[in-house]
């Protein structure tokens, strides 16, 4: 199926440049931007842009994912781009788009819901008994629980959050003493950020060596 409009669910320089490949070859595009956001110019940039969210609201209509399929239904848009960040790897987000026969452009809702989530995709991984770095296999946020386990997995030690990436969420422990106020912490980034505050703690590796393999299909 050819796409013919696209909406851009995400803001600034990510939304721009989107709208710009999808000029390049004759796609129309749809911004939307909250009222802090009516003078960026990611609004200007799209072929057509509309408001999400209350006004005294600045990032948060971007995590609204009923509202921004209203948009994309009452637009025509046949597809959706999240950008990064924001609602990229929400699962919820992406079978939003799926059950109104709009494209996500990004992997399917299923996909998602098992490599999305931090916990998800250690859970998927056990069966193939790949050695993983010590830590909890489930979300926690019990702050007296979740130091035990930490002192058990022995400092220093990582708080990750499960639901997205981009060290946002994620806090590096050095002692047991600044535990709390960075468990806070990183539950408050998490939220902000992905809408979803669950957290996870892992063994704090010093100087890992990261081999990352990108895969794309069409």
């Amino acid at each position: 199926m050819k796409i013919k409009k696209v909406l851009v669910a995400n803001r600034g320089e990510i939304a721009i440049r989107i709208f710009r490949a999808c000029t390049e070859i004759n796609v129309k595009t749809v911004g939307v931007y909250t009222f802090e956001d009516r003078y960026s110019l990611h609004r200007y940039k799209a072929d057509e842009s509309y408001q999400i969210g209350e006004d005294n609201a600045p990032l948060k209509p971007y995590l609204n994912i009923d509202e921004i399929i209203r948009v994309a239904l009452e637009t025509g848009a046949d597809a959706v781009h999240p950008g990064y960040g924001f609602l990229s790897e929400n699962a919820n987000f992406a079978e939003a788009c799926e059950n109104n026969n709009i494209s996500f452009i990004g992997p399917k809702s299923k996909a998602i819901r098992i490599m999305g989530s931090k916990l998800a995709a250690k859970e998927a991984v056990k069966a193939y008994h790949i050695p993983m770095v010590p830590g909890t296999d489930e979300a926690i946020s019990d702050i007296p629980k979740a130091k035990k386990l930490a002192k058990e997995i022995g400092f220093p030690i990582l708080i990750k959050a499960s639901a997205g990436g981009g060290g946002k969420g994620m806090r590096v422990v050095e002692k047991e003493a600044e535990f709390e106020s960075q468990m806070n912490r990183a539950i408050s980034e998490a939220t902000s950020a992905f809408g979803d505050g669950s957290v996870f703690i892992e063994k704090y590796v010093r100087a890992p060596r990261h081999i990352e393999i990108q895969i794309m299909a069409d």
